[in-house]
């Protein structure tokens, strides 16, 4: 998950969304913490977990980024109360349990399903949206 993040992030751009879908434990964080290292983040992104929005700066990461975590969000309701859609002026927003969001999701966003194969391995599904086929394809 880590290597992937850092593949992904040699592509990102300000007003990008990438949702991370799938269960506890499935690499989510992992994930977005590739992101983060490979954009410059120096030592450990904590999980976004209880902030539900860590955001970072430049110059900590080379574009600004707000690493959003929705799980203890019951409800799309109180999803609108962050104001997610004022980052995407300026920043990528990396979120996970996108779910959370209702149908508020973005259909830019590179949606991203992290599944946990019965051995432990990791399975990836990406829903490409339009405005990320061709750095998809370069990954």
């Amino acid at each position: 998950m880590l290597h992937l993040g850092h593949r992904i992030a040699a592509d990102v751009r300000i007003g990008d969304v990438i949702a991370l879908e799938g269960g506890l434990g499935a690499g989510k964080t992992t994930l977005a913490r590739g992101i983060l290292e490979a954009l410059g983040l120096e030592g450990e992104a904590p999980s976004p977990s209880f902030a539900i929005v860590q955001p970072y700066d430049v110059p900590e990461v080379r574009l600004p980024v707000a690493h959003v975590d929705l799980y203890r969000l019951d409800d799309a309701e109180e999803a609108e109360e962050l104001a997610l859609g004022d980052y995407l002026m300026d920043s990528l927003l990396i979120i996970e349990w996108p779910d959370r969001l209702g149908d508020a999701l973005w259909p830019h966003s590179l949606r991203l399903h992290i599944a946990i194969e019965p051995d432990g391995a990791r399975r990836l599904t990406a829903d490409v949206p339009e405005a990320w086929t061709d750095r998809w394809s370069q990954l």
